[in-house]
């Protein structure tokens, strides 16, 4: 999978939707191991960059 490099300035998240920017996981255990990538845990740690304008309601209103 190729990595796309984007400038939070171009994106705009629409609707109800949130663009988060992943925090980068360990490399290494406190033991000093260093973890393969099939061993690390999913990020769950992130920093809201940009959220969108939200949903309409059944009035037409956000």
């Amino acid at each position: 999978m190729a990595a796309v490099s984007l400038s939070v300035s171009t994106v705009k998240p629409l609707g109800d939707r949130v663009f988060v920017k992943v925090s980068a996981s360990e490399e290494k255990t406190a033991g000093g191991l260093y973890l393969p990538d099939t061993a690390k845990e999913k990020p769950q740690v992130g920093e809201v960059v940009a959220v969108g304008d939200g949903t309409d309601t059944d009035d037409g209103a956000r």
